[in-house]
């Protein structure tokens, strides 16, 4: 497997109305094809190709005394290739 590297990661507590705005603007970002995420001084800038693979998980983790923490995760992936379009014969 290749190396894994960060590059910009942010955490925190949202009202659920925040959450539901901010996944609002983020899908409208993806459909125009560029995020830029700012957090601070840190900025950071997806290009999105038209073929994007989704991933949706849910997960349940024991947390002991805090109890069971619960996550809906949403990944996005892509490879740098995708960008070609499909493979054609001519």
């Amino acid at each position: 497997m290749g190396r894994e590297t960060r590059l910009f990661k942010s955490e925190e507590r949202k009202n659920r109305a925040d959450v539901s705005n901010f996944l609002h603007q983020l899908a409208d970002k993806i459909s125009n094809g560029k995020v830029v995420l700012s957090q601070g001084t840190e900025e950071f800038t997806l290009q999105f190709p038209q073929q994007l693979i989704l991933e949706v998980q849910v997960e349940d983790e024991d947390k002991g005394a805090k109890g069971v923490q619960h996550s809906l995760e949403i990944e996005i992936k892509w490879f740098d290739d995708e960008q070609g379009g499909h493979l054609e014969l001519r």
